[in-house]
């Protein structure tokens, strides 16, 4: 297949049957309903060969203006090596204005994305399996729908961006937990359905220990159900996830790129620096 056979257009929900298909072939857990989630919080482009079938997908999701989630990159392993990965990332550049950009990278993904101005900023490890008997954690409770207002503002503190339209997603289909002190939520954690089972995240806590207890939450009521749970490895609690019966099958790496603006800024402190130095 020529890479002239290849056709961009808007990721659209008539485009999710070939996209499940296409996610099948990686191996990755996606349901349809997984994908219509992650298309109702992004933009996105496909691919499609002469047939008509999809042949390449990328999704970007917006944080308000604060930075935007590239994800779901995909290229049929048949048309690749013919520079759609690249093609596919430049439409979402367009689709992301100039938002700082984040995307955690597979290892046939880092090398494009270096190339194109992303660097390391740490590491994600999954972890799934069937979890193991765990009793229920004191301090931690469910959450009602007067808390969204609350853990929206936490997210955004912890992760530095405005994602209400995730959290209001994932309350349409799944549960929050918090922690409370004085009658303020400190951490919180949701879980919801997705691929053989569910997958407990976003994990917003401030010690690895109220990340236990959260994930401990939901675990608890769910002996020998199929858990998945993605983390960062600063977090500590990969080998206590090991010894609840998930084990560590992947990951990847997250990467940054800053916006103009930010790499100018940057450009500018370190010349600034140099003056300094030379002065």
């Amino acid at each position: 297949m020529q890479q002239a056979e290849i056709e961009l257009q808007d990721f659209g929900p008539d485009h999710i049957e070939g996209a499940v298909a296409l996610s099948r072939q990686e191996n990755w857990p996606h349901r349809p309903q997984d994908w219509q989630m992650a298309l109702q919080l992004s933009s996105g482009a496909v691919a499609l060969d002469d047939q008509g079938r999809v042949a390449g997908t990328i999704l970007v999701t917006p944080y308000g203006w604060d930075c935007a989630m590239i994800n779901m990159v995909i290229v049929d392993r048949n048309v690749r090596g013919k520079g759609l990965g690249r093609k596919l990332m430049e439409q979402a550049f367009t689709l992301a204005g100039d938002r700082p950009l984040r995307l955690v990278a597979t290892a046939d993904g880092m090398p494009l994305y270096q190339k194109l101005g992303f660097v390391p900023s740490g590491t994600i490890l999954q972890h799934q399996g069937k979890v193991a008997e765990l009793g229920m954690p004191d301090g931690v409770e469910a959450a009602g729908a007067g808390d969204l207002p609350e853990i929206k503002a936490l997210d955004r503190d912890a992760y530095g961006a405005n994602r209400e339209a995730l959290i209001d997603a994932l309350a349409e289909r799944g549960q929050f937990a918090v922690i409370r002190r004085n009658g303020a939520i400190e951490a919180y954690a949701a879980i919801r359905p997705f691929g053989r089972g569910e997958v407990i995240g976003p994990v917003i806590a401030g010690s690895a220990l109220e990340a236990k207890a959260l994930i401990s939450f939901f675990a608890a009521t769910r002996a020998d159900a199929f858990l998945r749970v993605d983390t960062d490895s600063r977090t500590g609690i990969a080998d206590w996830l090991q010894q609840v019966g998930l084990s560590h099958v992947g990951g990847g790496v997250a990467m940054d790129r800053p916006s103009k603006k930010q790499a100018e800024q940057a450009k500018s402190k370190v010349y600034a620096l140099a003056n300094q130095a030379l002065g």
